[in-house]
């Protein structure tokens, strides 16, 4: 889910932005296929037990893939990028990568003590400077499907952080 719309919430708890980032449709393919090898398994002990073991299998593969994927979120103040957060105000410009820039990014431009979200089969990376000195990780790369709109919620958030500190 992407940019939640509004909830009845106070403003300064509005999400901005707000991505999961689950696997992309091969995985889950892939991960589809253990529920038929577990039927064939249990074929031996009865071929009705071995299909509902195989379905119970594939759906729980499944359903623990999309719960485990960690989130993206961006609200008035705050930067969650799975359990982690930061505040806006010491954020820096995001940088907008992709296609090669964000393969670069994600492997050999991938800087050792920053803090990464890094989710294969997402092609889109946000890289956002960490000005916090007291922060020993000077960036953040996060993955995401939609770095433009990432990009931009991070610039509000960042916005309304600073408007707010006056």
């Amino acid at each position: 889910m992407q940019n939640a719309p509004d909830d009845g919430r106070p403003a300064s708890a509005r999400v901005r932005y707000r991505e999961r980032l689950a696997p992309s449709l091969w995985l889950f393919l892939a991960a589809a296929l253990g529920g038929p090898m577990l039927t064939l398994v249990f074929v031996p002990a009865g071929s009705a037990l071995a299909l509902g073991i195989g379905v119970v299998a594939t759906l729980a593969i499944i359903a623990l893939m999309i719960l485990a994927s960690p989130t993206v979120e961006v609200d008035q103040r705050v930067l969650r990028a799975g359990r982690a957060w930061i505040d806006a105000s010491w954020l820096g410009e995001p940088e907008i990568r992709t296609g090669e820039d964000a393969r670069q990014a994600r492997g050999p431009g991938l800087p050792a003590r920053g803090w990464h979200l890094i989710r294969g089969g997402i092609d889109g990376v946000v890289v956002v400077p960490n000005t916090d000195p007291a922060d020993p990780a000077p960036s953040w790369t996060i993955s995401t499907r939609t770095p433009d709109r990432l990009a931009a919620a991070i610039d509000a958030a960042r916005a309304a952080a600073t408007a707010s500190a006056r």
